[in-house]
């Protein structure tokens, strides 16, 4: 068999959670551009309390996201995913058939606490091999842009015709969906692999939370999602007040998104190639802060409004693609799993604090306080990362040893020695050894001979 090739569990288990992750995703996402203006209609409902119902879904998410993983290891993933889901349905149904707005604020803060992302990512891992997980990965990368483009133009089109309660209602049947396929179609794991390249590890935060750079990357993805909510929060009824009803809104989501997901490509595909992430992570987070100064300065005119909407979401959907691919290179060997938790949190963290507070502040002073205050965001941010390093451009592999070999100092020290390896651990207990390299100047095929050469030549002496 062509070990580069998936077998048809492979693939039956990536496409199916991949469409799992995607539902909930879409479900999470579909919301953003409307409750800002329907959810106003709402019993009791105040522009703070919608914030709140936008930003409380990021809290609950960040709360149980981790603890959830950790506990997959021992009760299963397929119970927990579908655990997860069924409160998601069921914070949905809440948020459906609620005519006040601490009903929509309860639903959305039970569709939170359904956190299933690590328990999908572990089982991900537990399916596949190692030589096709970077792809099933990036399988999931990709469905998250797709997913969210999506949602920018279902959510105004479905709630002008079906209202809040019916959009909720079509949430539900996601999440309903998503049940179905975990039970029919994704495989079932028999083992729970350790993989600290996807799975979140105990006792290693201490590693990654006293890490500086990773810190600052942390307070980036913060950043960036505080934005996020703070715009959706403020830009429905900055457009309507332009002349530019709800329902028609999904047009300018439709049409930004795609610009900006076409103009992304070439350029990931030029940072990788010129090694110059610093440069365009700050280019980028200085074009939100110009989107956000265009915003403030549009008043009325629709056209300046929609081009710091477009300057917005291509610096957005940029830094999406960037951050991640800085937390795979500045973890530590090892430890990959567990930034990429600390990260997700960072992240819904940031959803939470833009949510929560932006709603406030168009309360007491309108959408102009809420831009100001996302410019200053932005302004902190790049200051933070300007005590960024230009990250090592290296991948993060897990090579796996024989069950048999015990600990080896020479196998660490040789594989060490190769070119482009810049740090190596190695976890006999877990019979994996993580590898910190430059694939360019030596590849995994080579790094696994020297595994089996080596484990061989220990075994014989």
């Amino acid at each position: 068999m062509n070990d580069n090739k998936m077998t048809s569990m492979e693939l039956r288990a990536i496409w199916g959670l991949g469409t799992i992750f995607s539902l909930r995703m879409l479900g999470m996402f579909i919301v953003l551009p409307v409750l800002t203006t329907y959810g106003m209609a709402l019993q009791g409902a105040s522009e703070s309390l919608i914030g709140l119902a936008i930003g409380i879904y990021g809290l609950t998410q960040a709360i149980f996201q981790i603890p959830l993983g950790l506990m997959s290891d021992k009760v299963g993933r397929k119970p927990l995913i579908v655990g997860g889901l069924i409160i998601f349905a069921a914070g949905s149904i809440i948020a459906a058939v609620t005519d006040a707005i601490w009903g929509l604020i309860l639903g959305r803060a039970l569709q939170g606490s359904g956190a299933i992302a690590a328990v999908v990512m572990a089982l991900l891992s537990d399916l596949t091999r190692e030589k096709i997980r970077t792809k099933a990965m990036a399988f999931i990368g990709i469905s998250f842009g797709i997913t969210f483009t999506i949602a920018m133009v279902l959510g105004p089109i479905i709630t002008h015709s079906l209202g809040l309660h019916g959009l909720f209602w079509g949430i539900t049947a996601l999440a309903l969906t998503g049940i179905v396929l975990t039970l029919s179609v994704i495989p079932s794991s028999t083992n729970h692999i350790l993989n600290r390249e996807s799975n979140i590890v105990r006792r290693s935060f201490g590693k990654v939370l006293t890490n500086p750079q990773l810190l600052k990357i942390n307070f980036g993805i913060s950043c960036l999602h505080a934005m996020l909510m703070s715009n959706f929060i403020a830009l429905p009824p900055m457009m309507a007040s332009a002349g530019f009803i709800p329902a028609e809104q999904w047009k300018i989501y439709l049409i930004t998104m795609l610009v900006s997901l076409t103009a992304m490509v070439p350029l990931i595909i030029y940072v990788e190639a010129k090694l110059c992430i610093k440069q365009i992570f700050l280019g980028c987070i200085t074009m939100l802060f110009c989107a956000e100064i265009v915003l403030l300065t549009s008043g009325t005119h629709l056209w300046i409004l929609f081009a710091g909407i477009q300057l917005f979401f291509l610096a957005f959907n940029i830094m999406e693609a960037i951050l991640p691919s800085l937390i795979s290179k500045e973890s530590p060997a090892g430890y990959k799993g567990t930034a990429m938790g600390v990260y997700s949190t960072s992240q819904f963290l940031g959803t939470a604090f833009g949510g929560i507070l932006s709603g406030w502040l168009l309360q007491i002073q309108g959408a102009w306080l809420v831009l100001i205050t996302e410019a200053i965001l932005a302004l902190v941010w790049w200051i933070v990362s300007a005590t960024l390093r230009e990250p090592p451009y290296v991948s993060s592999l897990r090579i796996k040893l024989p069950d048999h070999v015990t600990v080896n100092e020479n196998l660490t020290l040789h594989l060490q020695t190769q070119p482009g390896v810049t740090e190596v651990m190695v976890f006999t207990e877990e019979h994996s050894a993580y590898i910190k390299v430059n694939t360019k100047q030596t590849n995994r095929a080579t790094l696994e001979k020297i595994v089996t050469t080596l484990t061989t030549a220990h075994l014989n002496q």
